[in-house]
């Protein structure tokens, strides 16, 4: 018997060589992964951010399945909207969201998802992008107004459509993928997704052998050498297989076929007695040896 477990994980983040601050925030506690990122004047987008993964990390415990993980990120969406309302200071703050649940026995991740930092999973040197961008360069790219290299330098590739915080109510979009021991799950911010393309995050997977901290070190690395235009944040995490022990039988035997004679020892009487019923045969015996003893005594004395 088998399931699947995380491994290793790691998250990293950089401020990049273009912001002054780093908005981004993430959370790596398996079996809950997540990461946020702000947007906003000022530090709006750092305190958006921030109460998005604290959100996660309290209700972490709670969740069960996609309705579970949505609820999750709504209730983030509501209290980074709620203090928007009362701190005029933040006003328009939002975040990006994507969250992912490990379930080790279902050998599942569930995954939660607003805006455009995507979750790809990482399977026998082959990248896949599991999260739908939800951008305006994304939608362009689905209604086919535009390709995935044109997408890749349109001036407005960073314009989002959808987000956490700035409405009371939020879309969320969900999903249940299958794992298999070895797979590799990547969460980042649209830092490293708008810097380094797909084949290149894949290379770099496969030179750093998929270990998590590694790989998130050089993928920081490479977003930063394509440009480092925006903060870069990156949470990998790695599934394994654990085998269980079997389960032992509950089939009850016949003592005799389980033991040879030899196999008793005196410490088993000792612990456990010689067995229910067998008081009466050494009892029969010890009748024998004396009515055996009493008729060679007889036949002699008549002789």
């Amino acid at each position: 018997m088998a399931m699947i477990v995380v491994g290793r994980s790691a998250g990293v983040s950089d401020t990049g060589r273009k912001r002054r601050q780093n908005e981004d925030a993430y959370v790596c506690e398996p079996p809950l992964f997540a990461i946020a990122d702000g947007m906003g004047g000022a530090q709006a987008g750092e305190v958006a951010s921030g109460l998005a993964a604290a959100a996660f990390e309290e209700g972490a415990a709670a969740i069960h399945g996609e309705d579970g993980v949505a609820t999750l990120v709504r209730a983030a969406n509501a209290r980074i909207f709620e203090r928007a309302v009362h701190d005029p200071t933040v006003a328009g703050m939002g975040t990006t969201a994507t969250v992912a649940v490990v379930d080790e026995s279902a050998g599942t991740v569930t995954l939660a998802h607003v805006g455009d930092s995507r979750a790809y999973r990482y399977r026998g040197r082959a990248l896949e992008q599991l999260t739908t961008d939800h951008s305006l360069v994304g939608e362009l790219v689905r209604s086919g107004r535009l390709t995935e290299d044109e997408a890749a330098v349109h001036p407005h590739r960073s314009v989002i459509t959808r987000a956490l915080g700035t409405d009371a109510d939020v879309e969320v979009d969900t999903l249940t993928v299958e794992v298999v021991p070895g797979d590799l799950v990547l969460l980042c911010s649209d830092g490293l997704s708008a810097m380094v393309r797909d084949e290149e995050i894949a290379r770099v997977l496969e030179a750093t052998g998929a270990a998590p901290r590694e790989a998130g070190e050089a993928l920081i690395a490479a977003a930063n050498a394509a440009g480092g235009e925006d903060n870069v944040t990156v949470v990998l995490f790695e599934l394994l297989s654990e085998a269980l022990p079997e389960p032992e039988s509950t089939e009850v035997l016949d003592a005799a076929s389980q033991a040879e004679p030899d196999d008793v020892t005196v410490e088993d009487v000792r612990k456990h007695g010689a067995g229910k019923g067998s008081r009466w045969p050494a009892l029969l015996l010890l009748l024998v040896i004396l009515a055996v003893a009493a008729f060679v005594l007889w036949w002699s004395l008549v002789r």
